[in-house]
């Protein structure tokens, strides 16, 4: 078990983090745009090029399909 000296230390610790983190968080610009947001949140290209397939296979879904017979 975890003896109070210990426990009060990483009480302190977290409080640090915690009062860093929020320093981070408000010192960061919040971009408006919402593409801004996510540029480079795909850091793996063949994920990428799965999500791009999966949006233009949804975009085409509903598009008739024309058969040219001859």
């Amino acid at each position: 078990m975890l003896n109070e000296t210990t426990i009060e230390q990483r009480l302190v610790n977290l409080e640090r983090t915690v009062t860093e983190l929020k320093r981070l968080l408000i010192a960061s610009p919040t971009p408006s745009n919402w593409l801004e947001k996510v540029t480079g949140s795909i850091s793996d290209e063949q994920t990428f090029l799965e999500v791009l397939e999966y949006g233009k296979s949804l975009r085409y879904a509903d598009k008739p399909v024309y058969e040219t017979s001859e």
